[in-house]
């Protein structure tokens, strides 16, 4: 029997919540929604987080294309895309039930997958899903199984540093970096591959250097300077620049990504408060980070005590500043005025997902917790005058669903270069302490 060319894919209720609109990226081929999923989005249908929108949205998706064949046969999803349609449960495979349990739900859409398998012997069947296990259960039973890679990174190694350092550039290119009008034309530096819109760039020969940016709006590349912010200063290049991106009021999107001790949040924070003059609020967030798609109400005490251990580390980072000065002065004094006056703003990140973007300093930290629908989400809500900073380390994540390839930060970088409101810088040189560096290098 001929290989049909058009496949079957299972859908993991895992995929659904990660994006709602996922039915319409499998082009020709047939899509399969096991009850067992219907049953375990209806939990997630109340609330206000991204896991309730997108149960919600594929709910209605479904229900738009509701019809007498969605449990028979299937309905078409649409011009060129293939059917979905809704399994109904069936009992255990004795395959199945001789290994697995038939107490887990996971085990009840393996278990639809399988006997689609063997009843379409002429197509390949393959469950869709983001969880490891259920593909490894998969895969030992000999079913076809995938990760939803629709928004995945295609390359890690390749991604966008938003810095580059250029060897051999002519000593009066340098000199003129330091004298006015600190810049040059961007024609005049020889490059094999041309700058993107806020570029960073080391320019150095064998006896100078200079650090420099891409300005995509006046053409020319300018020196870029080490300045301080609320007594921050930057301790080495890729700092400089993550500094100058952070305060750069024409630059409305930044992201900095680094392994922990390079500075991240701490010199989000101090940019905040050096360009606070500039905008009504200063909001900072984390992300509350599910486990196994649950909220933070399965953590023991009352709500404070749910919340400490995500916040906390914001408040040390804002605490580290404040110690820059002296308990008398007025900067350090401003600090805890404007957590009292509201005018900074440190929380969880649902707790503030809600609220009006007009003319905020917002920083999500751990951006590397998010999802690409929730990054995109949180831009999308930007008002007028609003600054988005995302900070994050693309390979510590704590999401049970999410990699270095498929988290938000990560795909925000890959999407965004090269757009000229936008700039990322990825630090590298830890600057925490000794030990630290030591211990993020060699454990």
């Amino acid at each position: 029997m001929a290989q049909s060319k058009k496949k079957v894919f299972v859908l993991d209720t895992n995929v659904i919540l990660h994006d709602s609109s996922c039915i319409y990226q499998f082009q020709e081929h047939d899509i399969v929604v096991p009850i067992t999923v219907l049953e375990e989005l209806d939990q997630f249908k109340r609330g206000n987080e991204t896991l309730n929108y997108h149960a919600r949205e594929f709910v209605r998706a479904l229900d738009s294309l509701s019809g007498d064949k969605l449990f028979d046969g299937g309905v078409k999803i649409g011009p060129g895309r293939g059917k979905i349609s809704i399994k109904l449960e069936q009992k255990f495979h004795e395959d199945i039930a001789f290994n697995y349990s038939s107490n887990k739900l996971d085990h009840h859409i393996l278990n639809t997958a399988y006997y689609l398998a063997i009843e379409n012997p002429a197509r390949k069947v393959i469950l869709v899903s983001k969880d490891v296990n259920l593909r490894m259960k998969a895969k030992s039973i000999g079913l076809m199984a995938q990760d939803y890679t629709t928004d995945h990174v295609k390359d890690i190694s390749l991604l966008y540093a938003g810095r580059r350092i250029e060897e051999s550039v002519p000593e009066e290119l340098i000199d003129r970096m330091y004298t006015e009008p600190y810049q040059i034309d961007v024609s005049a530096l020889p490059l094999v591959k041309p700058l993107l819109p806020n570029e960073y760039i080391i320019m150095r020969n064998a006896k100078k250097s200079a650090l420099a940016t891409f300005d995509p709006f006046s053409q020319v590349i300018k020196r870029v300077d080490k300045v301080a912010a609320y007594g921050i200063i930057p301790r080495n290049a890729e700092q400089t620049f993550a500094l100058s991106a952070l305060m750069n009021t024409d630059v409305q999107l930044v992201t900095v990504s680094g392994k922990a001790g390079t500075g991240k949040t701490l010199l989000a924070l101090a940019a905040a408060l050096e360009k606070r003059r500039y905008y009504r609020q200063i909001f900072i967030a984390r992300p509350i980070v599910p486990l196994s798609n649950r909220d933070m109400g399965f953590l023991p005490g009352d709500i404070q005590a749910k919340l400490d251990p995500y916040i906390q580390p914001l408040f040390d980072n804002l605490g580290v500043i404040q110690n820059q000065f002296p308990e008398q002065d007025s900067n350090n004094r401003r600090v805890k005025e404007l957590l009292d006056e509201g005018k900074l703003v440190v929380a969880p990140l649902s707790y503030i997902r809600g609220r009006s973007l007009v003319k905020i300093y917002f920083i999500v930290d751990e951006a590397q917790n998010l999802t690409p629908h929730e990054v995109k989400t949180i831009i999308t809500r930007a008002g007028e005058n609003t600054k988005v900073v995302f900070t994050g380390d693309i390979f510590q994540i704590d999401h049970p669903y999410l990699d270095a390839y498929s988290n938000g930060l990560s795909y925000l970088i890959d999407k965004m270069q090269g757009q000229k409101i936008y700039a990322h810088i990825n630090l590298e040189k830890g600057e925490r302490s000794e030990l630290a560096e030591l211990a993020s290098n060699l454990l």
